[in-house]
């Protein structure tokens, strides 16, 4: 065992972990332990001397285990962890500088407006199919027929319910579409007339939004309700191509994501809207730059580049990546052993994954010590 793996996992995620202890010469699990604090690793390394190598993730309670029980053991921070843990920071400083996200506005592009006579056209065919137009339709044709049957208006106001200047203006019309039209456009139609030189100009320019026009008509003195106003935007809207939607920023996760990738393994689309992102946000532009090198220091094990790395970072104004770099400095030496090694945690992790299996065939109980045989049984 001259290298030992040492990792936590859940028991019962947020509640209960255990530590997973493997011999990375082999890759065959040595140990479970029933938690992750400092005295439990420590009194086992005192058990079980010999590791010449331990290697581990960022805990700070491993890192004590490791100098109390195994002294003169080589410590390396496990490569996997360490771009894990700079992930993390990157992710507050994407989120930091959100901002830089939003593509630059674009000039709105003039649309077409069609003429007011067609738009009132439009609006009154719409009209026909309205609840006011099935409403006016059926007592216009509920009075026209009380009336062919010799039914006074005075006995249709009480027979229907209606206001007697109602059923009168009903037997006057001579066809329904004069009273949707007078319900409908009439004399409403009329309060938006000194306006729809305004609002055709909007339009134009690309102002669609039906509220924000509201306000401007409000603004001007208009007196009219929201309803009628809405009703000619659709109109407007039904007979002019919608203009187009605003390009969405991309999510903060997205935006990590591209920047932890590797360039030649990125979409074309992707590739453009970083270059795009950092051509906006200085700050971001060199994050990336100081992701990149340190990705370099870290696939070609690079360790002793790693000083000239956290001083370029603490020589930015990066906070985030301060944070980063002083853990990096908290653990310098485990840091730099990762960075140089060739030690990993692969294994580890991959035993990690089979607890994770060993758990849901056992229906997700935090049974340690039937899982810990199991561990080391199925080895």
């Amino acid at each position: 065992m001259a290298v030992l793996g040492v990792d936590d996992f859940a028991l019962r995620r947020g509640h209960r972990y255990g530590t997973i202890l493997i011999d990375l010469d082999t890759r065959i699990p040595v140990d479970v332990l029933p938690d992750r604090e400092t005295d439990t690793l420590t009194a086992w390394l005192q058990a079980h001397p010999g590791a010449q190598v331990i290697c581990r993730d960022r805990a700070g309670a491993y890192a004590e285990a490791a100098r109390r029980g195994a002294p003169d053991a080589i410590q390396v921070a496990d490569r996997w962890h360490l771009w894990h843990n700079l992930a993390q920071h990157v992710e507050k400083a994407v989120a930091r500088h959100q901002r830089c996200l939003n593509p630059p506005p674009q000039p709105a592009t003039p649309q077409p407006t069609p003429d007011a006579d067609a738009v009132a056209a439009h609006a009154a065919a719409a009209a026909r199919d309205s609840r006011l137009a099935r409403r006016t339709s059926d007592r216009f044709a509920q009075v026209q027929r009380l009336l062919d049957e010799g039914r006074s208006i005075k006995a249709i106001v009480r027979d229907l319910g209606l206001a007697r200047e109602t059923v009168r203006r009903y037997a006057r019309a001579t066809d329904v579409e004069d009273l949707i039209a007078t319900a409908r456009t009439g004399a409403r139609a009329s309060i938006l007339d000194p306006y729809l030189e305004h609002i055709h100009q909007r339009w134009a320019a690309g102002g669609t939004d039906a509220k924000a026009l509201f306000h401007e008509l409000r603004g001007m003195g208009y007196p009219g309700s929201y309803s009628v106003l809405r009703d000619y935007v659709r109109a407007l809207r039904s007979l002019t191509a919608a203009p187009p939607a605003a390009p969405r920023p991309p999510k903060v996760r997205h935006v990590v994501n591209w920047l932890l990738r590797h360039p030649q393994r990125m979409e074309p689309d992707d590739q453009a809207g970083l270059a795009a992102i950092r051509d906006r946000c200085p700050h971001l532009d060199r994050l990336v730059a100081h992701v990149t090198a340190f990705a370099v220091i870290l696939t070609q094990r690079r360790g002793h580049e790693l000083d000239a790395w956290i001083n370029a970072v603490t020589d930015d104004d990066q906070p985030d990546l301060h944070s980063f770099a002083a853990g990096l400095q908290r653990d310098y030496d485990a840091v730099r052993n990762g960075l140089t090694l060739p030690h990993n945690s692969g294994a580890v992790e991959g035993h990690v994954n089979r607890i994770k299996m060993l758990k849901r065939q056992m229906f997700g109980r935090a049974n340690f010590d039937l899982l810990r045989k199991r561990v080391l049984h199925t080895t």
